[in-house]
């Protein structure tokens, strides 16, 4: 059975801070503030944003900040209610939605565990 969900990309640089902490973690601590389920947190090796100019931030020499994405899927109204509180504080970056359908195979995922 499939359930309907919706996923919420944040696209930031590694060391951008807000205050002293770094986004990233702000940005954790804020989602468990606002119960989301969980998020993983992604670092990129190359990326590129409005300017349109490729960051290589492995390059030797490079001062190129590396791409970072924060992913979270939950409830419609839990993500927009956490974007809302996010966007409060943090006006910066680019953040995307899209639906999502959580997979769940209840029968199939008790058969396999009965095999084990």
């Amino acid at each position: 059975m499939a359930t309907n969900m919706l996923q919420a990309q944040i696209f930031i640089d590694k060391h951008e801070l807000t205050g002293t902490q770094l986004l990233y973690e702000f940005i954790l601590q804020l989602l468990i503030k606002q119960d989301i389920n969980g998020a993983t947190v992604f670092e990129g090796s190359l990326g590129y944003g409005i300017n349109q100019r490729i960051n290589k931030p492995n390059a030797l020499f490079s001062f190129d900040e590396t791409p970072m994405v924060v992913v979270f899927i939950d409830t419609d109204a839990k993500v927009k209610s956490a974007l809302t509180a996010l966007r409060r504080v943090w006006k910066g970056g680019l953040i995307t939605t899209q639906l999502v359908e959580l997979f769940n195979d209840d029968d199939n995922t008790a058969a396999h565990n009965s095999n084990l």
